[in-house]
């Protein structure tokens, strides 16, 4: 039993099912039916006609029972540390309560001010001693300009 493809639709033609059309240049065109015939007569394109085998191809219609969808990989996530802390050490800082965190950043923040205070406090005796002043620099020199003479 030999089956036929439709030259429209790309559908099997059983044997003694079907119709002939043969060009002029005695190739010959085999159509199930009428209407595939007159599909192809008027210059249709197959892959625009959403019954016909080459859109559902095209358009990756039916293929689902044949073929099982192809599994994408879950990504794994893993942790690991960051630049100038290893995992250990961020694993033991989340894991802290919120009061010692609270305390830790109290005391930091106190450090911190002390600190500043005593360079001020620096500051203010490498200053010049009191009652002493600089000399007056007139607007031109302050600018790079020349001087009065």
């Amino acid at each position: 039993m030999k089956v036929e493809i439709d030259n429209f639709s790309q559908y099997r033609i059983y044997p003694s099912k079907g119709r002939l059309f043969v060009r002029g240049d005695s190739k010959v065109f085999r159509f199930s039916t009428s209407k595939n015939e007159s599909l192809f007569l008027q210059r249709k394109n197959p892959r625009k006609i959403s019954w016909t085998v080459p859109y559902r191809r095209l358009h990756k219609k039916g293929i689902t029972e044949e073929i099982a969808k192809k599994r994408s990989r879950k990504t794994v996530k893993h942790q690991r540390g960051i630049v100038g802390a290893d995992m250990a050490s961020i694993l033991a800082k989340r894991n802290q309560s919120t009061q010692v965190r609270t305390a830790q950043r109290a005391a930091a923040i106190q450090k911190a001010k002390s600190e500043k205070k005593d360079k001020e406090a620096k500051k203010t005796k490498v200053s010049r001693p009191q009652g002493t002043t600089a000399p007056k620099i007139s607007k031109q020199q302050a600018k790079g300009g020349k001087t009065g003479r």
